[in-house]
């Protein structure tokens, strides 16, 4: 009688002897709740997955990124099993985990209904409560195709595996089903009969069962094209979420809540900061006086920061011949995000997507010495981007918006310094307008072919990126693949008042553009030399950031940024002039104040102010009058009364100054 086959494995780090045919599940001693998958020689796996010999295992939580990715993903499935039962002609598109839920594309007759949405929820339950396990199989292209007749955009996809339209780039999300390797089928089972209830075109790797699924909930429908274009048909889409357990999903909601109640585009309208006339077309923004006041004085702020750190201020136009572009090499790589050409006097001009190019003109624009160097170009340049009608959100993705945007032309010698002293510069301007829980994320080249210039020239350019993230004591994040075509790039990650993170300023190493453009300086040894170059966007741009701003602080800017400053409410008529002689001497000081001078009685008053979320009201009647002095009301509704005049006034002016002193 033989022995068992053995096999060698490592857990922890440890090597561990286990028996041929043991399941990573079981080398785990997973319980299929908290460690949900595996990853086994660095590939997420099923609990399910057979070992071999010399094979490394580590566990998947399901409260870890890739857990809760896999539990969201294995959600899907369960929602698109429930749609089929209770819609058998709806067809499958796409099903993926998306950050902070997942979604699935379905071709039906007629859009989904709030009350379908509430049927599919049930019948999910109750695919949750039977525990339905989830069972890979692997199979041909031609074996998929026979299971999957019935389902035509799963045979899109199988068609275009391999090829050069790939089906896991093809489509956004089409990498959970298919990739250049073998194809994989998930079944859905019986828990007791091991019948088949529903099947999928999946890579997985899956929950062990349904009943694994703690707490998830569908959001919304909406429709989406079928691979992302409107060449393709319209299919309907339905967004859900999915948490490790009740508690994760209720703080979901709340925050999801909370979000409502901070959306910038409420805000704007409710504060009367901006709007978006449909005269002028999507994405594009007007700034009404009040947003318009904000957007000076963060401006204002950046410029005299720029000022003081020697930047040089530019201007460049907002058209330019195709030539600029196809020199820069954005055209080529970015035609798809621009608007179309205008032509005139046989020649094509385009809007301009970014600034750089007419930077480097500038810096061409005659001989430059190595005495000049660094410098730093900065302009708020207008540029305009082609954003589809689908991801065009409000400031936050517009189609024309202000880029604060700097360049920074060096020497090899100069960047490390560079580098430090430029994002030092960044993220204590970021401070400075409130922002304080930051992290970094270095992008950088991959193997694909989109990027131009030497591997070696990459490595230098990625590791004074590094070195320079490194002197600030922040956490960093590596994003492989994430680079601009022409050059890595470190972004900083700013969370916001309630936990969300924003992708805030960008330093981009570049030593391509300089070759293209021919730029040149005369070194200390008489030589002609390529200088580097750093592209800088500290705001993104001023719209987007202006949004940040708006939802961090839920519309009550800080006193300095704050539109109206203060605001006079007079008890009577009679008590107007009076407040106008104290408004006189905050506008003196610079104070942005406004007198309440409409019939509305006393409290509707102060309502409106509170509403409009001004830092100090101050009010005023026969007795205030007669001791020189106002009540002093604050935005977190906390009054002072008999304050005399000259105290209200310095108070208010130190809030003020406060800041300007930074």
């Amino acid at each position: 009688m033989s022995a068992v086959a053995e096999l060698r494995v490592a857990l922890a780090g440890a090597e561990r002897v286990v028996a041929a045919g043991t399941t990573a599940g079981e080398a785990l001693e997973a319980d299929g709740r908290t460690v949900i998958a595996a990853r086994v020689n660095g590939e997420q796996r099923d609990l399910a997955h057979e070992l071999t010999d010399g094979d490394t295992v580590e566990p998947i939580a399901i409260d870890s990124d890739e857990g809760r990715a896999i539990l969201r993903h294995s959600t899907a499935h369960v929602m698109a099993q429930a749609v089929q039962e209770l819609f058998p002609n709806a067809k499958l598109g796409i099903g993926p985990p998306v950050e902070n839920g997942f979604y699935y594309d379905f071709d039906v007759a007629e859009p989904f209904t709030p009350e379908d949405l509430k049927r599919i929820e049930k019948r999910m339950q109750e695919i949750v409560k039977q525990g339905q396990h989830f069972a890979r199989r692997a199979v041909s292209d031609e074996e998929a195709q026979e299971e999957l007749a019935a389902e035509p955009y799963k045979l899109e996809l199988i068609g275009l595996k391999g090829g050069a339209d790939d089906a896991s780039h093809a489509a956004e999300g089409a990498g959970v089903e298919v990739g250049s390797g073998e194809l994989t089928i998930y079944d859905n089972l019986h828990p007791r009969t091991g019948e088949l209830c529903w099947k999928d075109l999946c890579r997985g790797p899956h929950l062990p069962t349904t009943k694994v699924i703690p707490a998830f909930k569908l959001m919304r429908s909406a429709a989406a094209y079928w691979r992302g274009s409107e060449k393709n048909p319209q299919l309907q889409r339905i967004y859900g979420t999915a948490w490790e357990s009740k508690d994760a999903l209720k703080d979901y909601l709340t925050l999801l809540e909370e979000a409502a109640r901070r959306d910038h585009r409420k805000l704007g309208a409710e504060l009367d900061l901006f709007s978006f006339p449909d005269e002028i077309g999507s994405g594009m923004a007007v700034f009404h006086p009040k947003g318009g006041v904000v957007r000076r004085v963060m401006e204002d702020y950046s410029r005299r920061r720029h000022e003081e750190a020697g930047y040089e201020f530019v201007n460049t136009p907002h058209i330019t011949k195709s030539g600029l572009f196809e020199t820069s090499g954005h055209l080529p790589h970015f035609a798809d995000g621009m608007f179309p050409p205008m032509e005139f006097e046989g020649t094509e001009y385009y809007l301009k997507p970014m600034n750089c190019p007419m930077h480097h003109l500038i810096f061409r624009s005659r001989g430059r010495s190595y005495r000049e160097l660094p410098l730093r170009l900065f302009e708020f340049g207008t540029v305009y981007r082609y954003e589809k009608s689908g991801v065009v959100h409000g400031l936050t993705r517009a189609r024309g918006f202000t880029q604060d945007d700097a360049h920074i032309y060096a020497t090899r010698e100069q960047l490390p310094g560079e580098l430090d002293t430029l994002l030092t510069f960044v993220l204590d301007l970021l401070r400075d307008y409130g922002l304080s829980d930051f992290y970094l994320e270095l992008s950088t080249r991959d193997e694909s072919d989109k990027f131009v210039g030497e591997a070696q020239e990459w490595e230098e350019a990625t590791e004074a990126l590094r070195q320079a993230a490194g002197q600030q004591s922040l956490e960093l994040v590596m994003d492989p693949g994430g680079a601009a075509y022409y050059g890595p790039k470190i972004s900083v990650q700013a969370k916001d008042a309630i936990g969300r993170t924003w992708q805030m300023s960008t330093l981009q190493v570049d030593l391509q553009h300089p070759k293209r453009f021919e730029l040149e300086y005369q070194a200390a040894d008489g030589s002609r030399q390529r200088p580097v170059v750093i592209h800088r966007a500290l705001f993104g741009s001023i719209e987007r950031f202006f949004a940040v701003l708006l939802e961090h602080y839920a519309g009550a800017f800080p006193v300095w940024l704050a539109p109206v400053q203060a605001v006079g409410i007079p008890i009577t008529d009679e008590h107007v002039p009076y407040l106008e002689r104290v408004a006189d001497k905050l506008r003196a000081a610079g104070v942005r104040m406004e007198i309440d001078a409409s019939d509305d009685r006393m409290q509707k008053k102060i309502r409106n102010a509170q509403k409009q979320k001004v830092p100090y009201m101050l009010l005023a009647g026969d007795d205030d009058v007669s001791k020189d002095a106002v009540s002093f009301r604050y935005r977190d509704g906390s009054q002072h009364n008999g304050v005399p005049v000259d105290e209200a006034v310095a108070e208010i002016i130190k809030a003020v100054e406060a800041h300007r002193q930074v």
